[in-house]
């Protein structure tokens, strides 16, 4: 029985951890540290100022959240640790692996995020809390109310600091990080390192030790990706019988607006079950709901912008769709890198593209160093190209409408397919 528990850490061994942090790798039953925790937990470790660039998924929380259990003081009952991500979604996940990391330890996680009831993240911080989790707008309103005193942090970690950055929290993250001490240890870890990125690293960081593990794994390794050219008014029909044809375990779609999003959900919601939605405009407790009910399998077709996006965290995920196709390269990357998750299995990536996005199609190709190739289908046309003869060219063959394939894609969306 002891060698059962001990086993699963021993790859965790070598990177500088104290037995406490090795029981509770040992407990939630890591087997061996990924490439970036494998990088990432001996630098952050020593007290450096680290950044770490690595695609979603690849497990950069428990490389930030390891480093902070070994230096935070749990007789204390001061904030000694502030952890900054772009979402509500993705703060309450990285809370509850902090959580689940700190088994061994008597640690207070609170998550302090905007659209739950302030007054209970009120109470917890009351209570005492080591670590806080959060959104950079709802912890900048603690600091206001004096309720979140960050005097006494030892450790300030920018989670997916690329994201954060790209949807306007650079204020905030500053006015915050002007309120830590100056002594503090900082991690920051994202996908991309774009310039913004770089200059809030360079006015904010002490010489920080670098790991780059994105050069060459851009694109997901385990991810099949294809592009599906299609005209904008056939863009519906084609997600329908793409679903149809490849029968996902479970499918997230991309869409680039709020509205979009709506939209599409409006269409498919009308006609099949099984279909959620999700983005920034929710109330919290109908993000919530979608996100249960996707992780419990209840959902197997979710529809989401690219912020909200970054909170989803599925392992189950077989297949993403980009219904538009990332306006920024490097979101393609954060994108795909929701599926091909699994031990052993495979993800799908699908990208529909326009033909006025050619372009950014080429973008995508050349930020992944890799050509995608195009998707077939079986008896349809996702393009309608224009006939030389308008009078003597044959008609082109009937396209199913949405109503002509619920019956089939109905089987799929229950799941007796």
């Amino acid at each position: 029985m002891e060698n059962a528990v001990i086993e699963p850490a021993a790859g965790f061994k070598n990177l500088g951890l104290s037995p406490a942090s090795l029981a509770a790798v040992s407990h939630v039953n890591y087997q061996v540290p990924s490439p970036i925790q494998a990088a990432f937990i001996p630098k952050a470790v020593t007290g450096r100022d680290c950044i770490g660039q690595a695609r979603t998924g690849t497990g950069k929380t428990a490389a930030f959240a390891l480093p902070i259990l070994e230096r935070i003081d749990a007789a204390s009952t001061h904030v000694q640790a502030i952890v900054l991500t772009p979402t509500r979604e993705l703060s309450e996940q990285v809370a509850v692996e902090c959580r689940r990391l700190a088994y061994t330890r008597p640690v207070h996680v609170v998550c302090c995020v905007g659209g739950k009831q302030i007054r209970r993240q009120i109470d917890a911080l009351k209570q005492g809390a080591q670590i806080v989790v959060g959104t950079p707008g709802r912890v900048l309103d603690l600091m206001s109310r004096k309720l979140l005193i960050l005097d006494q942090i030892r450790i300030a970690v920018l989670d997916e600091a690329d994201r954060m950055l790209d949807i306007g929290f650079r204020p905030d993250i500053e006015k915050i990080l002007r309120r830590c001490p100056t002594e503090r240890q900082t991690l920051l870890l994202s996908a991309t390192l774009p310039a913004p990125v770089e200059r809030l690293a360079q006015r904010y960081m002490r010489s920080p030790e670098r790991v780059d593990l994105s050069k060459d794994q851009v694109a997901v390794e385990t991810v099949e990706q294809f592009y599906v050219t299609v005209d904008h008014d056939r863009k519906l029909r084609t997600l329908v019988q793409l679903l149809v044809q490849e029968r996902p375990r479970q499918a997230l779609v991309f869409c680039r607006t709020k509205r979009g999003t709506d939209n599409l959900y409006r269409k498919l919601s009308a006609k099949l079950p099984g279909v959620s939605v999700i983005h920034g405009d929710l109330q919290q407790p109908v993000r919530d709901r979608a996100m249960r009910e996707f992780r419990d399998g209840t959902t197997r077709l979710l529809i989401a912008t690219d912020v909200v996006g970054r909170g989803i965290d599925v392992s189950g995920i077989s297949h993403i769709i980009n219904y538009d196709i990332p306006e920024f390269c490097d979101d393609y990357v954060h994108r795909i890198g929701r599926t091909g998750r699994l031990s052993g299995e495979r993800g799908f990536a699908f990208t529909f593209v326009c033909r006025d996005e050619g372009e950014q199609l080429t973008n995508i190709e050349m930020r992944i160093n890799k050509m995608l190739p195009q998707y077939q289908f079986t008896n349809f046309q996702s393009t309608l190209q224009p006939a030389r003869k308008p009078v003597a060219a044959a008609p082109p063959p009937p396209a199913p409408t949405l109503v002509e394939a619920e019956e089939e894609f109905a089987e799929f969306a229950l799941g007796v397919a």
